[in-house]
């Protein structure tokens, strides 16, 4: 697997999960919070599994994988990382405080999570080159 591959797969991934936030959110609007909670931790898996996966990957079996990258390029995976990064710590408490109940904490969680997320979508989707090497 190369870089381009698994910035591609990462491309998709994020935009498969955003469709879900978004069907999440549309949920809560209209007061179905059961399906708004069903829908969030099937969200949570999926983005967790690929950031464990991201970082077994850069981590274990190829720590050289993204060494192809231009500054130009390795400036747009930094400005992504300082969306995304945060928003994967953000995500477990976020979380925890919707199957416990504690609203106000989770509605401002929530709001954070939706600047740094929307962040994490641009800064992927748009500035992250993708493709070979």
């Amino acid at each position: 697997m190369t870089g381009g591959q698994v910035i591609l797969a990462l491309k998709v991934a994020v935009s498969a999960v955003t469709i879900l936030l978004a069907a999440s959110t549309i949920a809560l609007v209209r007061g179905n919070i059961r399906l708004h909670g069903r829908i969030n931790m099937v969200f949570f898996a999926l983005t967790m599994t690929a950031v464990f996966s991201l970082e077994i990957i850069v981590r274990f079996i190829d720590p050289n994988i993204f060494s192809y990258l231009d500054e130009s390029a390795r400036r747009a995976l930094t400005i992504h990382l300082c969306f995304s990064v945060p928003s994967a710590m953000v995500l477990p408490v976020m979380l925890f405080t919707g199957l416990s109940h504690r609203r106000a904490i989770h509605i401002a969680l929530g709001s954070l999570f939706a600047i740094l997320w929307t962040g994490t979508v641009i800064t992927g989707l748009f500035f992250l080159p993708s493709g070979s090497p």
